[in-house]
């Protein structure tokens, strides 16, 4: 059989290696909707009882979204629970397999790993990047693969620090350095979308694959390798995404979001591989992009009109997901794939802050809904992305609508006789038990996914956290204090939301990654509001309906220690006090990976030469070969130029044909 014909069956057995495709979309979707009817109905059989009001019709119409949304979390986290259980494959429906490696096929590719960076602290970039590309050496696959640290930095200082480590890393690597490169950017005209777009269209063309890593992105050789053998098994795969897990947080609440994430993440991802199949999205870093279809598909325009809306493409990773799909390229999550590695914010106001960005993004995707071309999966990324942070507006809404309900029912409780000449009185009817059935359904959907995750890690892999007493132990102060905490994210992103519709803006800058004790005075100053707010709320709803009180109480009580939560959830001394306990550890340092234990090294080793030592020439970069990333269009005129992309993606593939002909 010749080569290509090899390939061919190849790629047809990749697309039926996603069996009944259409087949479990629709059982998603007739899941999510048979649970949201049936939660709705409760909520209107509650509500119609003593006949319903405009402000009720409000509250239900609002609890329908904020419902819907939970049942989808909940569906894809059950979904996922069976799978990880059963060590079944999302995509193929099998069993698990390890990525076997292929060195005569990555011998036939070359490969680029990208880091674009902006206004970063050096030394931990350095570090990161090359404790990374140490750890590819080791493989004996280097060769292959070249590296490009892509600076955005405008800040003079930082650009200077970062061309004098630049040769301080040369001179470590000795030859290996002639793969490695570094490149700044003088102007960041689009940002981080420019940047990606400056190197794909001065040297991409030279590469089959980028592997995309963030600023604070590690990542070892063998899960590189695993992607680029998993894009060269899958010639219409555009791009292959994995899960970036948080390691090395030192804070309470750090530890507490790495912990939640590493034991959670897995079981969700792999629900949502099932039935996403290939139209997964992307969440901008720790993955894998074939050049040519990225370059062909993913050039953004800057939006017609005015924020939210309008203006350059802010959270670009959804939106190039959803044009590689327009084009026929399947997006894939491989949710198995380890070694991938990102760090998070330390604090919650650190991360509430870098949450504001991801608002502003995800809200203007809303105005990409009605665009031509975007496939139905994508569109349901767009408004699940928004929903996430609008969710918290519409809950904040409903529990202010429902505390004027209750206040008004309260002051309305001895009257009978509404209308005059009444004959019979109105007696108030109160479904004590449906409401009672909607509050443990809801109550459950939340917490049930946190079961499920902890079950099948007790069963799988409880020793990679310390065993079965210390990960069930985590895992209840987890739930609790995410309990706490939530009230006040909630405040903090129904205010980003407003912001966003009403226009304002927020600046796209480097983010703080460092464990930090945040002060009193930072603390109270973001929270006073919040909390004072909350404690008149409170007293009014105690004044006149008690019951409805103790019911809002939770939320209260999470608002008005606002200020004390921020405080201590920041400590350092307990995140390494619960450490020590074994509480909230995780497989990173259980395991004790290499590559990380390397960073933690090479951190304390690597050292800025001083400026009479460096060397200041601006490094040498490879021959360019230039390629143009054409901007694609939303507009019903766009559909010549996705035609285009499609006949471009059969050439491609018909180039791949060719050179893996064996």
């Amino acid at each position: 059989m010749s080569g290509i014909q090899t390939m061919f069956n190849k790629s047809k057995a990749g697309n039926a290696a996603i069996p009944f495709r259409k087949s479990r979309i629709a059982l998603f979707t007739l899941l999510v909707l048979y649970i949201s009817a049936y939660g709705m109905w409760i909520m209107f059989d509650i509500l119609n009882s003593n006949s319903m009001t405009l402000l009720e019709y409000a509250l239900l119409a609002l609890f329908s979204i904020t419902f819907t949304w939970i049942v989808t979390a909940f569906c894809s986290g059950c979904m996922g629970f069976i799978l990880q259980l059963l060590r079944i494959d999302p995509l193929t429906l099998k069993r698990q397999k390890p990525i076997t490696i292929d060195p005569q096929a990555l011998s036939n590719s070359k490969t680029a790993i990208v880091m674009p960076i902006y206004n970063e602290d050096t030394e931990r970039v350095i570090a990161g990047f090359e404790v990374s590309l140490r750890s590819l050496l080791k493989t004996g696959q280097f060769a292959h693969f070249d590296f490009y640290l892509l600076s955005d930095t405008q800040d003079k200082d930082i650009a200077r620090n970062e061309l004098k480590a630049w040769h301080a890393l040369t001179a470590r690597l000795g030859e290996t350095a002639k793969q490695v490169f570094y490149r700044n950017r003088t102007d960041n005209k689009h940002r981080k979308v420019g940047n990606l777009a400056d190197f794909c269209e001065r040297w991409g063309s030279q590469y089959e694959h980028m592997i995309v890593l963030d600023a604070d992105s590690i990542m070892t050789g063998q899960c590189m390798l695993e992607l680029t053998t998993s894009m060269i098994n899958n010639p219409n795969a555009g791009l292959i995404q994995t899960i970036p897990i948080p390691v090395r947080q030192e804070t309470f609440f750090g530890r507490f979001l790495q912990f939640a994430s590493v034991l959670y993440s897995p079981m969700l991802a792999t629900g949502s591989a099932f039935w996403q199949t290939n139209q997964a999205n992307y969440w901008g870093h720790n993955a894998i992009i074939r050049v040519e279809a990225f370059i062909n598909c993913c050039g953004l325009p800057v939006l017609e009109g005015k924020a939210p809306f309008g203006g350059e493409i802010l959270s670009h990773d959804f939106v190039e997901a959803a044009l590689l799909n327009r084009s026929g390229w399947d997006v894939i999550l491989l949710s198995d794939v380890q070694g991938s590695y990102e760090e998070v914010p330390s604090n919650i106001l650190d991360y509430a802050i870098r949450d504001r960005r991801w608002v502003q993004g995800n809200i203007q995707h809303l105005g990409l809904l009605p665009s031509s071309g975007i496939k139905l999966m994508n569109k349901l990324h767009f408004l699940l992305g928004a929903t996430a942070y609008i969710s918290s507006l519409i809950w904040l809404s409903m529990l202010v609508l429902s505390t004027v309900d209750a206040v008004t029912r309260a002051m309305n409780s001895n009257v009978y006789f509404n209308q005059p000449y009444q004959l019979f009185p109105t007696w108030q009817i109160a479904k004590t038990e449906l409401i009672d059935s909607l509050l443990f359904i809801t109550i459950g959907l939340l917490l049930l996914p946190k079961l499920m995750g902890l079950i099948v890690t007790l069963i799988h892999r409880n020793k990679q956290f310390g065993g079965s007493l210390k990960l069930i132990f985590g895992s209840l102060i987890e739930t609790v204090f995410a309990i706490i905490v939530a009230p006040l994210m909630m405040v903090f992103h129904s205010y980003f939301v407003v912001c966003v519709f009403l226009g304002k803006k927020v600046s796209w800058d480097a983010q703080p990654r460092s464990g930090r004790m945040v002060p009193w005075k930072e603390a109270i100053g973001y929270t006073l509001i919040a909390t004072l707010v909350s404690i008149a709320w409170g007293g009014v709803a105690y004044y006149y309906t008690p019951t409805f009180f103790w019911w809002l109480s939770p939320i209260l009580v999470g608002l008005i220690l606002a200020a004390p939560i921020v405080r201590y959830s920041s400590s350092i001394g307990l995140g390494v006090r619960l450490r020590k306990m074994g509480i909230f550890i995780c497989p990173s340092e259980i395991d004790n990976d290499d590559t990380l234990a390397a960073l933690r090294v090479h951190e304390q080793e690597i050292a800025l030469p001083s400026d009479e030592v460096a060397n200041f020439t601006i490094p040498a970069l490879p021959q360019e070969q230039p390629a143009v990333m054409p901007i694609q269009s939303f507009k019903r005129q766009g559909l010549s130029k996705r035609k285009l992309a499609r006949s471009a993606k059969q050439r491609i593939k018909e180039k791949l044909l060719a050179k893996l002909d064996y």
